[in-house]
């Protein structure tokens, strides 16, 4: 079930998005659109997994592997792909202060 009204407010304040038009760009086949509202959502939602998770599995695994950290706020991006990372595809934890300590 996708809140809508969550990622309109949490990853589109700068921008209006409709309903229908994230169900469009999700039902549809330009992927740059796709990476658009990825990138809106990794970038901005306060409910990460549960808001990325409106994508398909595969489409999903595409555009986290595809995503290029941007060199303007490179730290907070990396960490937030990475968390995705680990949580999607099971990719090991980048992050220092999050990871064990042996």
């Amino acid at each position: 079930m996708i809140n809508y009204k969550r990622i309109q407010k949490d990853c589109f304040w700068d921008a209006s998005i409709t309903d229908s038009e994230i169900d469009a760009i999700l039902g549809g086949n330009d992927f740059r659109k796709k990476a658009f509202l990825f990138e809106k959502i990794l970038l901005n939602s306060t409910k990460l997994f549960s808001d990325l998770n409106i994508f398909k599995k595969d489409e999903l695994v595409m555009l986290i592997q595809n995503f290029k950290v941007p060199s303007f706020n490179s730290n907070y991006v990396f960490r937030r792909k990475n968390i995705a990372e680990v949580y999607f595809l099971n990719k090991p934890l980048l992050i220092d202060e999050l990871t064990w300590i042996a």
